[in-house]
């Protein structure tokens, strides 16, 4: 669940035991995500033991974060990409660069700080929107709302949403539930913050 974990073992002797826990908050790591996974699998498919398991799930535990600065320059590089592919020419690439590095750079600051995460998504799309009605305000390119539009898409909550797709096909049902309203209730607030960055620079939506 988004809030927290549930686990159930059984013992050699046969008896259940139910551990459940709280999460904690923290940034989604891409790397750790894909380790555990691996793990996972290892453990479905090889039968690992609970040693091995522990062991390297202790390794994963070690993982040192990513530098936060390649991470800020990386993911502007692939918002940017973003546009492209959805047929926005240099000129709204390189303003969907910058809009997405003050955004991001916006949010580690305030996750940093222990914002609310629904805060933090509203204000990153307010700030990457507004940077990027400049393509537009200032007639910098040819295709302005397609930089306007794919400034937001480094917040879309990816993991969460395909988490929710696989609990629905695996009839977790419950699980699918949750997830899916924690990654609906993010979106809303993406929106809410492209919207007014949008109104905020005079620019129409319809």
């Amino acid at each position: 669940m988004p809030r927290h974990i549930s686990f159930s073992v059984v013992s050699e002797d046969g008896e259940p035991r139910i551990f459940m826990t709280g999460t904690g908050k923290s940034n989604i790591s891409f790397d750790i995500v894909s380790r555990l996974s691996r793990i996972s699998w290892e453990i479905a498919d090889n039968k690992w033991d609970v040693d091995r398991a522990e062991k390297a799930l202790q390794s994963v535990k070690e993982t040192k974060p990513a530098n936060r600065w390649w991470i800020l320059f990386a993911v502007s590089c692939a918002n940017g990409a973003f546009c492209r592919l959805f047929s926005g020419d240099a000129v709204a690439a390189a303003v969907v660069f910058v809009a997405t590095m003050c955004g991001y750079y916006l949010k580690q600051l305030l996750i940093e700080k222990k914002v609310d995460i629904r805060i933090v998504f509203a204000a990153c799309a307010f700030v990457s929107s507004v940077l990027a009605c400049a393509d537009k305000l200032f007639s910098l390119g040819t295709t302005p709302d397609i930089a306007i539009g794919t400034s937001v898409l480094y917040l879309v909550p990816g993991i969460p949403l395909l988490n929710a797709f696989s609990d629905m096909l695996d009839r977790h049902y419950i699980c699918f539930f949750s997830r899916m309203t924690d990654a609906l209730v993010l979106i809303c607030c993406l929106s809410i913050g492209l919207c007014a960055g949008m109104w905020a620079m005079g620019i129409g939506m319809f």
